[in-house]
């Protein structure tokens, strides 16, 4: 696959690794770039929060039934954007489980609800980035997008959500499956979907015509700000993870839906 011509346009030196399963864990099928830089993943980072949520629920220390965050929210309504939680602490609240309202504090509540006196970047790399090897990698800001590392974790990262072996089985399909699924809200920077699905974590595709645009509706994902991604096609078992050294903008509305599509397709045909 050639992913230099596939991304052709993505603007300064971005690194991106393409994962594909078959009969065993995911491999890789097709990198490009410095796949060992130090960069940012920003709001990717949350999906390394779902992991780690997850290993909690798993070892029975936390239920995603559980109060959290404003009365009336849970910890799987802080996860989902449904808590009413505006994006920053002090911005406008809403009714709890009315509409998805994209949320940085609300990840980090669960965090830092959830983490040991050592904090949340112990508590991230005792649960999630330990277990899968991701070596070069750490929290070095907000649990909500403070994750700084390679691009090569990053892709362990999406192997996780693709062999789906860190946490039990019932947690990833908890994790993957439509939250409040009825609820309408904004994805930034793509604008508002009726309905807006998400997961206990990760984006969920569902009907939206948005970055995901040629994956189906059970792919899965996130982006951030500094230009980094995950998606994940569950179906197929096909992962994208990348990184950018140009934030998120204009550029990446326009030209995500057809990059990551023909990726896809790519890795289907490898």
């Amino acid at each position: 696959m050639d992913l230099a011509r596939l991304v052709a346009g993505w603007p300064g030196d971005p690194a991106l690794v393409v994962l594909r399963a078959g009969e065993g864990p995911a491999q890789v099928v097709a990198t490009l770039g410095d796949l060992e830089a130090q960069r940012p993943w920003a709001s990717v980072s949350k999906l390394a929060v779902a992991l780690a949520v997850g290993a909690e629920v798993d070892a029975g220390r936390v239920r995603y039934e559980d109060a959290a965050g404003p009365p009336g929210a849970t910890v799987a309504h802080l996860l989902s954007h449904s808590s009413g939680l505006g994006l920053e602490a002090g911005d406008h609240r809403r009714p709890v489980g009315t509409r998805r309202v994209y949320s940085n504090v609300g990840i980090d509540l669960v965090a830092e609800a959830l983490a040991p006196a050592e904090g949340p970047a112990r508590w991230i790399a005792d649960r999630v980035l330990g277990p899968l090897g991701l070596g070069t990698s750490g929290l070095v800001g907000r649990p909500a997008a403070g994750i700084r590392g390679s691009t090569r974790d990053l892709a362990r990262l999406a192997a996780a959500f693709v062999d789906q072996s860190l946490l039990a089985p019932a947690t990833h399909a908890r994790i993957a499956a439509p939250y409040l699924p009825e609820l309408d809200g904004v994805v930034p920077g793509f604008g508002r979907f009726v309905p807006c699905p998400w997961g206990l974590g990760p984006e969920l595709h569902g009907d939206k015509q948005h970055w995901m645009a040629g994956w189906p509706a059970r792919a899965l994902g996130h982006f951030g700000r500094s230009g980094a991604l995950v998606l994940v096609d569950p179906v197929h078992q096909v992962a994208v993870a990348a990184t950018s050294t140009v934030p998120f903008g204009s550029w990446a509305v326009a030209g995500w839906p057809a990059w990551l599509g023909q990726i896809r397709s790519g890795a289907l045909e490898a």
